[in-house]
């Protein structure tokens, strides 16, 4: 029997949510897979699904959601058909994940030797005395300085970037196979922000752990990415490995991302934007779910929604990279060539 390379795959992953109206659909067919060893960076603005995709893979959403359709494997086993029983032994155990805001995930009135002592104890039936040590070298670890005294410290006594390290040791306590980790330098300086990536790199070389990692920040990706992932309003539209989706972007919503990353060497008053808005989940197009905010959309796109395609190393959701794409469509005749050379001006 063939072993898969995997350590996670996701397919055609819906999730929706009951409300008051009926059932909204939020993630619509999400595909991705993350190797042993390999880092995937999930990508897009504020409301496109990234940490509700977290979510579901760990079992964590809330009550009025579910996965209404697909698979999420974890070392080939469906873990969307997993009681709560089973995925509370495996959260925390071979899946750990780092919220985005250690403040509120840390509770203020217990100290954070007891938190990351509890997970060990918790999760590997340890005694007291062992749970303890194990806090003290994990402490460590993550680079917190005279662990056997901080051991005794409230959250509230410790910095931004401490207290996201007590979140990192606590994720890793146990060992974890896949760390999914939602925004883990966001309100952080830049300073403590390289700090945080470069030990979650050491980390991973040093634990053979895989990482799943949700960010807005292109520059994050650049840095800790080895795929990237695209989402937007809920679909994925573009998945690389990092270097092909910087070096030729495909998708518009892939170029406008990068187009408005700010240059240093580029003298602009205003900075480069995407127009528009992402689309309400009541109210989702028909079509391309970007339609309405991309400059080369023609009719197929506000009729049809197109499907990832491409090589398996770069796939991209458009119908500009499809044989049903004329040469001239609509919208000032745009063509295939200029929406190349748009993503030539995006990586240059």
């Amino acid at each position: 029997m063939k072993v898969s390379k995997n350590q996670l795959e996701v397919k055609e992953l819906c999730v929706s949510f009951r409300n008051r109206k009926g059932t909204v659909s939020i993630l619509d067919k999400v595909d991705f897979s993350i190797e042993k060893g390999e880092t995937l960076c999930i990508v897009g603005e504020s409301g496109c699904g990234k940490s509700l995709t977290s979510l579901a893979i760990m079992g964590l959403l809330p009550k009025n959601g579910e996965v209404s359709t697909g698979e999420v494997l974890f070392e080939e086993e469906n873990l969307v058909n997993k009681s709560m029983k089973e995925m509370s032994r495996i959260r925390g155990n071979d899946m750990s994940m780092i919220f985005q805001e250690p403040m509120t995930s840390l509770n203020p009135v217990h100290t954070i030797g007891k938190q990351v002592a509890e997970t060990v104890r918790i999760h590997e039936k340890a005694g007291k005395k062992q749970s303890v040590d194990r806090a003290i070298e994990m402490l460590k670890l993550v680079g917190i300085p005279s662990p056997e005294t901080r051991i005794h410290d409230y959250p509230h006594q410790l910095s931004g970037g401490m207290r996201q390290r007590v979140m990192i040791a606590m994720a890793l306590a146990c060992n974890p196979k896949l760390l999914i980790a939602d925004e883990p330098t966001t309100a952080l300086d830049v300073t403590i922000q390289a700090q945080i990536l470069e030990l979650m790199n050491d980390l991973k070389s040093k634990l053979n752990m895989s990482i799943m990692m949700i960010t807005h920040d292109l520059g994050v990706v650049s840095e800790m990415a080895d795929k990237v992932l695209v989402m937007y309003a809920g679909k994925v539209v573009e998945y690389s490995n990092v270097k092909d989706l910087f070096e030729n972007p495909k998708h518009p919503y892939t170029r406008g991302l990068i187009e408005a990353i700010p240059k240093l060497d580029e003298e602009k008053e205003n900075l480069s934007i995407i127009k528009g808005t992402v689309p309400s989940p009541e109210n989702m197009p028909v079509g391309c779910r970007f339609a309405d905010r991309c400059p080369f959309a023609s009719e197929i796109c506000r009729e049809e929604s197109p499907e990832l395609s491409g090589e398996s190393n770069h796939q991209v959701g458009c119908w500009m990279y499809t044989d049903r794409w004329s040469e001239k469509e609509e919208n000032g005749n745009v063509s295939r060539k200029e929406g190349a050379a748009t993503g030539e001006a995006a990586r240059s």
